[in-house]
């Protein structure tokens, strides 16, 4: 008979072996040995998700996290619904919509169209759920893809056929959808071939409210000869500055430009103006100088990283040997220490050049790459890390502990980011520089770790091109500060996270201390 450890030694390998598969959704039929499956959930490797199903998680996630089950999601999904409906279910066309324009994020209720549909809600962890719809589904090819194993609508069909509200409550993901359609003989076949003159007269007022007028006028003069009655009509709430390049088929590149512009406003108005560029820049990186070891607290207690002033100040002193000390080498606290150290001297030779009249953003282009190298040169050099973890950004998929929104996949990522830099170039107020040059950094997630602190590092570089004070943020208002980008990642509400800064800014530039050192010498573990 096998012991316990030999029991749990199968359960671990056939969940394995399930994982080598591909499996992320686990029915009972891919597990019928009731003690595996006792085992892994006993052990914490396995949560059952609803009857009969379960996710594979890691045994160290608490009770109440949910970065397990965001992550898993849309993969789950797709496998739940295959094996309820077999092919025969669709997404909403709104939440198709949505994955057209980019957005992944994890949603409350998602809704599901199948002709086998109960009209009942399916509850998921952490309140969300499925609702699913008894319905018809639209007609295959023209108007259904399947990406990813999740069936939807496809681009076109899901502009014709979401619903009205989608313009006012996800603008930005409506106007990315819109700017991928190159032409209206695109739409007009489907719109045509069902008499849809409402729905027309919304799209042809939709594109035009993105400067499209040429494909708002095919719309309308199409109808018109065709002997419809239409009447155009713009759904959207109001108008943005900007035109979308019709030869962009990146959802991800025109959905960051459209943030940008739909954003820098509520910024300008929540920030004091802009000091400009000291004249006596010595005086003003020697302030930065005085800055660090605070900053490095802080900034590395954020990462949960288990740090003490004593330890920053060794490592900047020049004190901490990893050659000769063979406990400092190992220990991964002091090198992200010594590493903070290492970036944070090379953002102020940034700095330096910018107050010496260097366009911020395209200092931070060319630099940024060189704060990650230094941020981790360390690790590499203990053997942490190998020094093709170096190399530059991500080659696989990452995800944000504990938040629905789901950063970039790796080919969207490479489309996004020199967006973010060139926009970075061309923003002419500091402010939104620094607040949006943070939080679409980390909304992109390029790197396998050290987001946050690259993020950092990019807004006070940006704040300095305005002569803004350098900023720190305060450990204290961890939560504060993770909850405001959340509401900027899901519902592209930028104002909590830009009221936050502002008023981190304004302290500064009042002369009061917002982020102090501990008084005792112990580790912290937020």
């Amino acid at each position: 008979m096998a012991t316990p450890r030999e029991r749990f030694v199968e359960a671990l390998q056939f969940l394995h072996d399930l994982q080598q598969k591909g499996i992320v959704g686990i029915h009972t039929d891919d597990m019928p040995n009731r003690k595996y499956r006792e085992i892994l959930s006993k052990n914490g490797f396995i949560r059952e998700v609803t009857k009969g199903w379960y996710i594979a998680i890691n045994p160290e996630e608490k009770d109440g996290e949910t970065t397990a089950w965001y992550s898993s999601y849309w993969d789950f999904v797709a496998v739940f619904l295959e094996r309820r409906y077999g092919n025969n279910w669709s997404l909403s066309a709104d939440q198709s919509l949505l994955l057209h324009a980019g957005n992944h994020v994890v949603p409350q209720q998602l809704l599901v169209r199948s002709p086998q549909g109960n009209n009942n809600p399916t509850p998921l962890p952490h309140k969300t759920s499925l609702f699913n719809i008894r319905g018809e589904l639209p007609q295959q090819g023209q108007l259904m893809v399947t990406v990813n194993g999740l069936r939807m609508y496809t681009l076109q069909a899901a502009l014709i056929y979401s619903s009205p509200t989608i313009y006012t409550r996800n603008a930005i993901d409506a106007r990315t959808t819109l700017s991928l359609i190159r032409d209206a003989s695109e739409l007009l076949p489907i719109l045509l071939e069902n008499g849809h003159t409402t729905l027309a007269g919304r799209l042809a007022g939709a594109f035009r409210n993105i400067s499209r007028d040429k494909t708002a006028d095919q719309i309308v003069d199409t109808f018109k000869k065709a002997d419809y009655d239409i009447r155009e009509e713009d759904p959207f709430e109001s108008k943005l500055d900007l035109k979308l390049s019709v030869r962009e088929r990146s959802p991800y590149a025109n959905r960051i430009r459209l943030m940008w512009v739909q954003m820098r406003q509520v910024i300008i108005a929540s920030f004091p103006a802009s000091p400009g560029i000291p004249d006596n820049h010595q005086v003003y990186l020697k302030n930065i100088d005085d800055i660090y070891i605070t900053d490095a607290y802080h900034s590395l207690s954020i990462e949960r990283y288990r740090v003490t002033p004593e330890l920053i100040a060794k490592v900047s002193s020049g004190a901490w040997d990893a050659n000769e000390n063979e406990k400092d080498r190992k220990q991964r606290d002091a090198m992200a220490a010594r590493g903070y150290y290492q970036a944070f001297q090379s953002v102020k030779e940034s700095i330096k050049a910018i107050l010496q009249g260097k366009n911020a953003g395209m200092q931070a282009d060319i630099d940024h790459s060189k704060w990650y190298r230094e941020l981790f040169d360390p690790s590499v050099t203990a053997g942490l890390l190998k020094p093709a973890d170096l190399a530059g950004y991500r080659n696989h998929q990452v995800y944000i502990g504990n938040s629905k929104h789901v950063p970039l996949n790796v080919d969207a990522m490479r489309d996004a980011m020199p967006v973010l830099f060139e926009l970075m170039q061309e923003e002419p107020e500091a402010s939104v520089r620094a607040v949006l040059g943070h939080f679409i950094f980390v909304f992109i997630h390029p790197y396998m770790d050290g987001n946050g602190r690259i993020g950092r590092f990019l807004m006070n570089t940006m704040l300095a091109s305005g002569g803004y004070l350098w900023t720190v943020i305060p450990v204290e208002s961890r939560d504060e500060y993770m909850q405001s980008l959340e509401k900027a990642s899901v519902e592209q509400n930028i104002e909590p996270f830009a009221n936050f800064l502002a008023r981190l800014v304004n302290e500064g530039m009042r002369g009061r201390t917002v982020a102090t050192l501990p008084d005792t010498g112990l580790m912290i573990n937020k």
